[in-house]
């Protein structure tokens, strides 16, 4: 289908080459002659304007984290012997305020063009890098042309984390006490036996004494230490959440690396419990606890408790994930799970409810012989309703550490914050 650009020429010509023929005014047929070399020439251009242009675009990384400066580096590379005006490249990726979009012009054939594009990350999730669209045409605009070029990479936002140095946990059980009899990878101070070994176990795992004995190489089996376990329960219920307008952040790179712009988070109570929950688990498994992680939203979450890197980056992939869609309530996911959880363990509820119902739930962990910790968001800071402050007192009434998150809030301080004079008397 034409564009007003195309009839218009073609009016032009049209009308020029009438008043010729009716007039026999020269004049005429040169202007006709003008204007239809001018829509034949255009369409000739505009059909190799994009031919043998070839884009490439490389992430620093395809991880990061929300806060954080994401880099790509965009190379449009001319392939074919032809000049080329000018030619756009548009960004379409997902990826909110994504940078990347640019005009080049003047470049010559067999040349390649390079920039780099900057995207301060605020929102986590998985993003393609793409679809890319190179856009071009004639000198006149009669004819523009596009080419798609579809993702081929996609990146992943873990949530924002803030660096938590000390976080009260109440004391476990006596040591000594119960033995979990669980055999795990993770090298632990509970040595439970030996086994054959099999290639591709850990050399500092080989038993020499052992191996000695009995003429063969043998590792040792280890338990998972009693009552190291720490369970972080995090309300995605959909009707508990709420939120307020989001303003969008405006940044400029020099004064980024300078550390002089701080990025906030989203104003809903779902962020807030993510990055509290991203945060705990990367202190928690930074001090060799096992961290476990339970949620429902879009869709289920369970991870068993383990250690290390390992486990901190399959607790980031699936809050990065996460959408607070679900449709069961903090009180029967945590009851429906509570019974696979060990005596002793810390619980920490990450919540935005204002029901008192909470406060039996937390007394119901006690009865388990669990270590509950509740988390706080005050939904009314959040555009909700009240009620943060009775749960929080009548939870601080049972000797629970409780910490209330508000709207703003320095999450390190919040967090670190000792909010109960006694914990657990037993």
């Amino acid at each position: 289908m034409m564009n007003i650009s195309q009839r218009i020429v073609l009016l032009l010509f049209a009308l020029s080459l009438l008043a010729g023929i009716a007039t026999g005014a020269q004049i005429y047929y040169r202007l006709s002659y003008f204007f239809g070399m001018l829509f034949f020439g255009s369409w000739i251009w505009s059909i190799f304007s994009l031919r043998g242009l070839r884009v490439q675009r490389t992430a620093r990384a395809l991880r990061a984290q929300v806060g954080q400066i994401f880099e790509e580096r965009f190379e449009i590379i001319n392939e074919n012997r032809l000049f080329r005006l000018w030619v756009e490249v548009r960004n379409e990726s997902t990826l909110p305020d994504a940078g990347g979009s640019q005009v080049l012009t003047l470049i010559g054939g067999r040349q390649r063009r390079i920039y780099w594009s900057q995207t301060l990350l605020t929102h986590r999730g998985v993003f393609p890098l793409g679809p890319t669209i190179l856009a071009s045409g004639d000198l006149f605009g009669l004819f523009p042309v596009k080419r798609e070029i579809p993702a081929e990479e996609t990146l992943l936002v873990y949530p924002m984390m803030f660096d938590i140095r000390t976080f009260s946990n109440p004391p476990g059980l006596l040591p000594g006490g119960e033995a979990l009899r669980r055999r795990t990878h993770q090298i632990t101070p509970n040595a439970s036996g030996v086994r054959d070994y099999y290639p591709g176990d850990s050399l500092n795992r080989i038993h020499w004494a052992s191996s000695a004995r009995r003429d063969k190489l043998m590792v040792k089996e280890f338990e998972l230490d009693p009552l190291s376990e720490v369970w972080i329960f995090l309300d995605a219920y959909k009707e508990e959440q709420t939120s307020l307008a989001y303003e969008k952040q405006e940044f400029n790179v020099m004064e980024y690396w300078r550390k002089s712009i701080k990025v906030s988070l989203p104003p809903s109570t779902e962020e807030y419990s993510v990055s509290i929950a991203a945060s705990l688990s990367r202190f928690f498994l930074r001090k060799g606890r096992s961290v476990g992680m339970v949620s429902v939203g879009q869709h289920n979450i369970l991870l068993p408790p383990d250690r290390g890197g390992r486990q901190l980056g399959k607790i980031l992939q699936d809050l990065a994930l996460l959408r607070a869609e679900g449709n069961l309530p903090l009180q029967g996911l945590v009851e429906a799970q509570a019974k696979h959880v060990p005596r002793g363990s810390t619980v920490i509820l990450i919540t935005p409810t204002i029901l008192t119902d909470f406060v039996y739930l937390v007394e119901y962990l006690l009865r388990r012989g669990l270590r509950p910790i509740p988390i706080l968001i005050d939904a009314s800071t959040f555009g909700g309703y009240r009620g943060t402050d009775l749960i929080a007192e009548r939870i601080r009434a049972i000797g629970v550490p409780v910490r209330k998150v508000t709207n703003g809030a320095n999450l390190t301080a919040a967090l670190e914050e000792y909010s109960v004079d006694k914990l657990f008397l037993k």
